[in-house]
Formats: structure tokens, sequence, C-alpha cells
């Protein structure tokens, strides 16, 4: 490595300190192996105040973002965002350092803050697979994917959790070599090295502890057409099966019905969209399958105990 590799760490109010603990420590445990220092990051935060993390701890920063005048990388770190408006003052400065050749990234959610600052158009990144969905909807500009990790000349991102090891494990590959990012790996006694385009979710097979092959087919169809969805008939016939006997299947192996099954993930994914997006309820009860706003209120309130408008508001 020809030289020191520094990168600031922006933390949002709610960051997730298990992602930003996993993008850093890999880091330091580099420096101890090489026995000398490789890698450098200092904390930022929007006003240089101390920020509270998702798990209530808070952290005090180095520095504030409008200090700084230049930076070769910025990571954005956030957690959970519900409501989450980047202040104007992030943009600003999140463009000016981009303009300023400033290599940017989001660990978790922070490709949210980096979106709205429209310096994600035509990237490809991603983030935690609960606000993709969310993300697509926002940001149709942006190539949001399912993986672990993205890594690219400008931009970087991870999906949060381990996936920031992951990430981080990756670059020491690419900068200080195989054999420093498996040492780092045996000190975090982590496996090596999970491919970047692995999916975040445990598959339908580890999640629900099912392993017949029609049934897995068919939920994954239910899975990747939420928005709009498929005819029930549409699915059985693409797994091959009758809908009576596909019926037979869920209700044997799950003690569901199709339909019960389906509408239930469409409206998960219809509650998402009532906390995180802008679209209106009767948008999102199209989106979700029902025929009308007040049945859509009515399921919606019998699954998670209060109809939509209360749970936005």
């Amino acid at each position: 490595m020809a030289q020191l590799r520094s990168t600031g760490y922006l933390l949002l109010d709610g960051f997730s300190m298990m992602a930003f603990v996993a993008a850093t420590e890999p880091l330091r445990i580099a420096n101890r192996i090489a026995g000398r220092p490789l890698f450098r990051w200092h904390l930022l935060s929007v006003d240089g105040a101390a920020v509270a993390a998702s798990n209530g701890m808070r952290v005090l920063p180095d520095q504030a973002l409008p200090e700084v005048v230049s930076l070769p990388r910025l990571a954005v770190c956030s957690g959970f965002l519900d409501d989450f408006v980047p202040p104007r003052e992030l943009i600003t400065r999140l463009r000016a350092l981009d303009g300023g050749g400033t290599v940017l990234g989001g660990i978790d959610t922070g490709c949210f803050a980096l979106a709205e600052a429209g310096l994600l158009d035509g990237y490809t990144v991603t983030l935690h697979w609960e606000s993709l969905p969310v993300f697509r909807e926002r940001y149709p500009l942006v190539r949001a994917v399912e993986s672990l990790y993205e890594i690219g000349d400008r931009r970087f991102s991870c999906a949060g959790g381990m996936a920031a090891t992951d990430m981080a494990l990756a670059e020491l590959t690419a900068e200080g070599g195989p054999d420093l990012a498996d040492a780092v790996a045996e000190q975090l006694i982590h496996e090596r090295a999970r491919n970047p385009a692995s999916r975040q979710r445990l598959s339908i097979v580890e999640r629900l502890g099912v392993h017949n092959a029609t049934l897995v087919r068919a939920i994954a169809l239910m899975e990747n057409h939420l928005e709009p969805a498929l005819p029930l008939a549409a699915i059985a016939q693409r797994v091959g099966r009758s809908p009576r006997q596909l019926q037979r299947l869920f209700e044997a192996e799950l003690r569901a019905t199709p339909s019960a099954w389906y509408r239930d993930l469409r409206l998960q994914r219809a509650k998402a969209l009532v906390e995180e997006s802008d679209r209106s309820l009767a948008e999102i009860a199209a989106a979700a399958g029902f025929e009308s706003a007040v049945s859509f209120s009515r399921a919606f309130r019998q699954r998670f105990g209060a109809p939509p408008s209360a749970w936005r508001s």
C-alpha cells in the first residue's frame, strides 16, 4: 500500500452502531497486524455535537462536517430512518465534497442522504433489505440491489450489519493484499469471504423451514411480485400445480391458504410504504392489491392493530 488511506464516517442520529463498528474494526486490526498505520478514520457529525446511535449510546465526533474542507472518502452511517429528512446544510456539504473529488458511500441506510442530494443517480448501490422497497420507490433513477456491498470508483455502499465487515475485507484485499485480509478475518473469527452479490436475507428454506421445492418457488414468486400482485392462478401455473393443489400444499406446510399468505406479504410491504413513503393511502391500497381503501384499512387494522392513517400519523 503506497499511502495512508483516510476515511471520514458521518454519523447521523440513530446510526447503526453494529454496522459502524463492523466497518471500522477491521481497519484497526489491519493497522496492528501491519505494524504501521495503513488506515486512518475520523468521526463527523452534521453539527459537531454528540450523536446517539440506535442502541442509545452517544458518540462524540472529532469534527463537524461543515469544517471539513477536503476528504478522500466519506461514509454516511445511518440506521432506521422513519421520517428522516436530511437538513439543507448536509445536502449542500455532500454536493460540495463530491465536487471536490470525495469518494462517497453509504453504510446501512446511508444511501438515503446521498440519494436525496442527487448524488446516486445512475449508480448501483445497496442498503438494508428492509429499506430497499421504499428507497426504490423514492429514488427510481438509482439502481438499488439486494447485495451485501457494492464498491465502485466513486461510490461504495453496504447493507449494514456484518456486511460492513465483508466490504472492509474486500477493500483490504484490494489495497493490502489477500494475506492481510485473511489475517484480519481470522482475528475477527469471520468467514472469508462472502460474495458481494449474496442475498442479505436467509433463503426461504432457512427462514421458514420448508423444503418442498414447489412451495419454495411459489413463495419466491409472491415475494418478488408484491406490486403489482400476481393472480394466484398464475402462480399455480408457473409452479406446475392447480390452484387447489397449491392451496392444499400451503395448508399442509404453513397452516395458511395461499391468498392469506400473499395478503400478509403485501400488507407488510404496504406498512413500509405507509411509514416511509409519500404515496397516498389510496395508492398504497391499490398497490397492495385491495379493491378499495376501506377494505385495505380494515385488513391493515386487523394485521397491525391500528388503521394506516393512525400508523402514518
